[in-house]
């Protein structure tokens, strides 16, 4: 069954040959985790539920958006003549635009800050894309910059992806998160909690949802702080603000800090068996921390990866965090 963000391309541009052996058709449908040992505590009729991301072809959720801001892009001719795909990304993102600019045959150069992990840039690098470091201490907010300079000096030679502000992120949620989300709990969703950076999760899934069903609460998460941790993630109020972002859309927000999110992945592991990355931990933290305050109700979170790209940060695999 082809991927729903066909919707947004030309009938007769087939995703199957654009994205190579049927990859496109991998995206999506990734399983819903229930969280058992962690929500001991909880009032028997509440449950959270986790999306498991890293079933995705490059092993995050961001192969979401990036399949569908490259198909958008294609359809309207915006990589032609050997044009290269830029953007800015924390890692996950450019490691989907990678994964499928390689199937593609789309060149891909990516802004990304130095400090990322080794194991993302290693990915990176593997799967073919021109690499660009920015200055660690400015953060995400820095590879933005970075990015648009690049594109301003350059025109010709980028296609500025611009996730923070193309609508094609958003939509990809809108398509497929929300919609899976709604069928894989029976329509019994209560509360979507949601982790903001580039905040297309937010946007799509609760757009979705609140046309569902407007009763469902939707809430958002952020560090706590301007300087944190939570790689992926971003500080709204201290931050380059994503064009896709409406600050009044979530019905509530949530701070959490980078010492709870690193506590809750080593408890993710140990106590669920799942190896996750530092915004799944901060995304554990809020969804817990809603279900506390209910007697009933269906609690969903997005886990956006694995934790096999986080191996080096010895601050997260420490027994006594």
């Amino acid at each position: 069954m082809l991927s729903p963000l066909t919707s947004f391309l030309p009938s007769t541009y087939s995703v199957q040959s654009a994205c190579g052996i049927g990859l496109a058709e991998a995206v999506g449908n990734t399983p819903l985790i229930p969280l058992q040992r962690i929500t001991a505590g909880l009032a028997p009729g509440v449950r959270v539920l986790a999306k498991a991301e890293w079933f995705n072809p490059s092993g995050s959720i961001k192969d979401r958006p990036a399949l569908n801001i490259l198909q958008t892009a294609l359809a309207n001719g915006h990589l032609v003549s050997g044009r290269r795909l830029l953007d800015s990304t924390s890692g996950n993102m450019g490691i989907a635009y990678a994964t499928f600019g390689a199937a593609l045959g789309i060149p891909v150069s990516l802004v990304v800050p130095a400090n990322a992990s080794p194991e993302r840039l290693a990915i990176l690098r593997a799967l073919g894309a021109e690499l660009f470091l920015s200055d660690p201490l400015e953060g995400s907010d820095g590879a933005i910059r970075m990015a648009r300079h690049m594109v301003a000096e350059q025109p010709e030679r980028y296609f500025y992806a611009n996730q923070y502000d193309n609508p094609a992120n958003w939509q990809a949620h809108y398509l497929t998160t929300g919609p899976e989300l709604v069928q894989q709990t029976g329509c019994q969703v209560t509360h979507f909690v949601a982790g903001l950076g580039t905040s297309g999760t937010l946007m799509g899934v609760g757009r979705y949802l609140r046309e569902y069903n407007p009763e469902i609460q939707i809430i958002a998460s952020q560090p706590d702080a301007a300087f944190h941790g939570l790689e992926g993630l971003k500080h709204m109020p201290s931050a380059i603000r994503p064009g896709i972002f409406e600050p009044t859309f979530a019905d509530q927000t949530l701070d959490v800090s980078t010492e709870d999110a690193q506590r809750m992945v080593l408890r993710l592991a140990r106590e669920e068996g799942l190896f996750v990355g530092i915004s799944s931990g901060a995304a554990a933290v809020a969804a817990l921390q809603v279900a506390h305050t209910l007697r009933e109700g269906v609690v969903v979170t997005i886990f956006p990866d694995a934790g096999f790209k986080y191996l080096s940060d010895r601050h997260l695999w420490k027994g006594d965090i």
